[in-house]
Order: structure tokens, then C-alpha cells, then sequence
């Protein structure tokens, strides 16, 4: 307690040594949060504009290029009358140099008013250092913004990971590779948005609050808007909704967008995360896992460059074809245990305490199977392969298997242990949609609070009539975690959800 006290101290001067300092600004007439500054390029277009004019004469260059550079400062080094600070903006960094002879006396003495974390502008030339750095050399500057608080140097002081999702400001400013992964992160999402566009999928929006939380088994957010005087649900999937679009006769569509769970939180699950849904009409889950791994193919190589990449200490092949093992096979195959051979809960709950799986009492046959193979087959699926025919009950909206009524004609996709899709053959069959949304209400009924509801309105738009159907669900947090090599989903959302302090 002492120490935070301490801390705590130390940390209020420094800022009321930093509001002094301001106030020095605002005595010269000087605002220190100027309204405007019209830089001529950014750092990385200026050390780029630099680099060719060498290239074309080196001669001429040492002359120097003009620039004005605005950015933040993230260092600064003293040698007598002469000062170097590091300036950084969104694209790069360059090394700044005042001199007190280029840019006069009294100009220089108010280069103490300026701290880490300061935004400056500067106007100067372009040329490298006799150590060879491309520097600016500066003749004029001004203050943009004072900064009132001291920045993590290198994240010294900043080293809580929970603190560094808290103030992710700081975050991005200590390490700029936490940058290239929110920059990645949108690069991943243009190019699923190009590639669907280029096939002829209608990009749409649906709602985030329903009536009637569906489309997944998920434990939902409650709402209430007061006009209507009625509870809504923050969306659990977009998936009856862009079903109904099918209905009403588009063919191709896909929607990119937030969802939001009450479920737990550990490093591969936030309550608000991204996912991408796509349907399909007249496709089938097999159709559809092939366009699915062209997808992921087709993305991933873009983005990583490369056919293999590491992810966890752990070299993936994205070299095609992918791996397709059936469920059950899996489950006899990585767990020692044939899950297929009976339908009885109970024998099923046996076999699975056997080797070593807990299972809760309100699960059933379906939620057993799905338990073992997370437990003791995901984490063997490293190289991409997909799982597929899943048990009917966990697979309330995907159609019966054709030779197999007690499967379903479903797959997810693993890479690295993760999972980063779910797809099945939509079940379009407004009578078997009926009986199987009544099986999750008894589930509810049961104390099961992740079960479906009944959705009478989805019905009635199965029964004018829905084509057949494929659909698939991305996690776009995931794919960026695998693409970033993130051991966390936090490190890849902004702004995760955090425990209040």
C-alpha cells in the first residue's frame, strides 16, 4: 500500500510539472492544443521519398529533401546545445535534430516545455546523419498537444497484461507491432468482403436486438426497451434472420458484424466478438467445405504471405488439400473411446469419466460427444482439417445426415486448436425445424439455459419455403489470432470486456 502510495505521489508531480509547463505555452501565447497542422507526408512517405532520391543521386540527396512532419514524441537525447528526439506518427519513426544555431536561442530554450508524449510539428530537411540515419533536421516546430500524463517507457511500469487491455492507447503507443495487428486485423476482413463480393454474395446488415435470441446455442444478453415495454436480446448470430433473406428469394448473402454472448471469458472467448455468416441456396455442407477452404486459403496466404506459418511455436501447412475426419473417427482416434456405438446418455457419461472428461449433469448425449472431442481431440488439430457429421442434438438448424437421421450434415474447421468455423446443410424442412426447436425448449425446461428457443415467426418463413441451403460461420477474432500468432483473443479486439475495477 505504501509503494501505491508512493506511486500514486510521484505520478501527481510529474503531472502538475507537466501543467506548468503548458501553462509556460499559454504565458508565450502559445496554445498548446492548436486546432490544425497541414503536414506535407508522413514519415514513412518522407523516409520513402528519401531513400529514391539516394538511389537516383546520392549527392543531391545529402543536400536534403523539404519536409513538415507532425507525430508524437517518443524520445529524446541531449548533447549540449544540440537535441535528437524520436518522432512517431501511424506510419513510422524519424529521428529529429535541433540545433540551437539553426533554429536560434530563444526558439531553443522552449524545447524544455516539451516532454514524451508531446504531439509536435515540425518543418525542416530531410538528410542522414554522419552514423547514417535519416534525420530531419529541423528549422521550425511548434506544440500541437501537451501531454499531461508520462508515457510506459518500452512498458516499463505498464507490465500487467490486463492493464495493457485497460488502456489500450498506451498499448499502441509503447509497441507498435500491437498496431500492425489491428492493422492485419482489417486486412483480414477486406479480403473475406472482397472475396465474397468477387463470387457474387450480397453483402447486407441485420439486427442486434431480437425479439428471440437464435441461430446458436448461447446463454444471451437481456435488454429492455421502454416504448414497447418489452425485453429484447442482444443478437447470439445473425443466422435465422439472413435464413429469411434466403426465403425471400436472395440466393447469395453474407453479413460481417458483432454478436454478443453471456458466457464465460478465457483467451479464446469474449462476450462481444466478430463473426462473419454466409448462405448458400442450393449448395450442401460438402459444396460448402470446399468454398470454405478455398476461403481460408485464399485470405491466409494473402495475409501471411506464405503456404506455412508458425503459430504457438508450431509450424501450420496451409497446403491443400485439408484434412476431413469424421467426427466419431476422431473421437475413436484421439480419445480411445467409440462414442458411436451407443446412444445412451448414461454410457456415454461412462465412457467419458473414463478418460478423464468431466461431465456436467445437465448434459445430454450430444453436449457428452461435443465435450470429448473439445477436450481431447481439438487440441491434436493442429494442420487445418475438418470434423464433420455432428450428433442431432447439438445441431438443431442443420439438416439430418442423408444416410444417418441420429448425424447431421455438419462440419467446424480447427487450425492451431482452434476452432474458426461452423457450416452445415440448413435444415429447410419447417416440420423437423418445429420438433427439433420443441426438443430445446424441454432442454430449457431442464435447467439447459444455452437452448434454442421456439421461433414461431421463423417457422412461418420456412413454411412459405427456403431453397436448399448452406451456411457457415466464421470467427474473425480467431482467424486474426492465427494470423497474428495471438495466444489470446484479447490481444486481437480493441477493447475487450474487463472485470470492473
Amino acid at each position: 500500500m505504501e509503494e501505491q502510495f508512493k506511486e500514486h505521489s510521484t505520478l501527481q508531480e510529474l503531472r502538475q510539472n507537466r501543467i506548468r509547463k503548458m501553462n509556460r505555452f499559454r504565458e508565450r501565447g502559445d496554445n498548446p492544443y492548436k486546432y490544425i497542422f497541414h503536414r506535407s507526408a508522413t514519415v514513412a512517405e518522407v523516409r520513402k521519398q528519401f531513400e529514391k532520391r539516394e538511389q537516383e543521386n546520392a549527392e543531391q540527396a545529402q543536400e536534403g529533401i523539404p519536409a513538415t512532419l507532425a507525430g508524437r514524441i517518443t524520445a529524446r537525447r541531449e548533447q549540449g546545445k544540440s537535441t535528437f528526439m524520436d518522432l512517431r506518427d501511424e506510419s513510422e519513426r524519424i529521428q529529429l535534430f535541433f540545433g540551437e544555431k539553426q533554429v536560434g536561442e530563444d526558439k531553443y530554450e522552449t524545447l524544455k516545455d516539451f516532454d514524451l508524449g508531446d504531439f509536435i510539428g515540425v518543418e525542416g530537411s530531410v538528410r542522414r546523419t554522419k552514423r547514417g540515419e535519416i534525420t530531419l533536421f529541423v528549422k521550425e516546430f511548434q506544440i500541437l498537444t501537451k501531454s499531461l500524463r508520462s508515457l510506459p517507457e518500452k512498458f516499463h511500469g505498464l507490465t500487467d497484461v490486463e492493464t495493457r487491455y485497460r488502456q489500450r492507447y498506451l498499448d499502441l503507443v509503447a509497441n507498435p507491432e500491437v498496431m500492425d495487428t489491428f492493422r492485419k486485423r482489417t486486412q483480414i476482413i477486406d479480403e473475406i468482403r472482397s472475396y465474397l463480393k468477387e463470387r457474387g454474395f450480397l453483402e447486407v446488415e441485420t439486427p442486434m436486438l431480437h425479439p428471440i435470441p437464435g441461430g446458436a446455442t448461447a446463454r444471451p444478453f437481456i435488454t429492455h426497451h421502454n416504448a414497447y415495454d418489452t425485453d429484447l436480446y442482444l443478437r447470439i448470430a445473425p443466422e435465422l434472420y439472413l435464413k429469411r433473406l434466403i426465403v425471400g428469394g436472395f440466393e447469395r448473402v453474407f453479413e460481417i458484424n458483432r454478436c454478443f454472448r453471456n458466457e464465460g471469458v478465457d483467451t479464446k472467448h469474449n462476450p462481444e466478438f466478430t463473426i462473419m455468416e454466409l448462405y448458400e441456396a442450393y449448395q450442401d455442407y460438402l459444396g460448402l467445405m470446399e468454398e470454405t477452404e478455398d476461403l481460408f486459403y485464399t485470405v491466409m496466404t494473402k495475409i501471411i504471405g506464405d503456404e506455412k506459418f508458425i503459430y504457438q511455436e508450431q509450424e501450420i501447412l496451409l497446403t491443400r488439400p485439408w484434412k476431413r475426419i469424421l467426427l466419431h473417427e476422431a473421437i475413436r482416434q484421439f480419445a480411445g473411446i467409440d462414442l458411436e456405438v451407443t446412444r445412451d446418455r448414461d454410457e456415454a457419461k461412462r465412457l467419458a469419466e473414463k478418460v478423464g472428461v468431466e461431465i456436467r449433469p445437465e448434459m445430454g448425449y450430444g453436449k457428452i460427444v461435443d465435450e470429448v472431442m473439445s477436450t481431447k481431440v481439438k487440441p491434436y488439430l493442429v494442420q487445418p482439417t475438418f470434423l464433420y457429421d455432428y450428433p442431432i442434438e447439438i445441431s438443431p438448424l442443420a439438416k439430418k445426415k442423408r444416410d444417418n437421421p441420429a448425424l447431421t450434415e455438419r462440419y467446424q474447421l480447427f487450425i492451431g486448436g482452434l476452432e474458426v468455423c461452423n457450416a452445415f446443410s440448413e435444415l429447410n424442412d419447417p416440420l423437423d425445424q418445429r420438433e427439433r426447436f420443441m426438443e430445446q425448449v424441454k432442454l430449457r425446461e431442464a435447467g439447459d439455459d444455452e437452448a434454442q428457443y421456439l421461433d414461431e415467426d421463423f417457422l412461418t418463413a420456412l413454411e412459405v419455403g427456403m431453397p436448399p441451403t448452406a451456411g457457415l460461420g466464421v470467427g474473425i477474432d480467431r482467424l486474426v489470432m492465427l494470423c497474428t500468432n495471438s495466444l489470446s483473443i484479447r490481444d486481437v479486439i480493441l477493447f475487450p470486456l474487463l472485470r470492473k475495477l
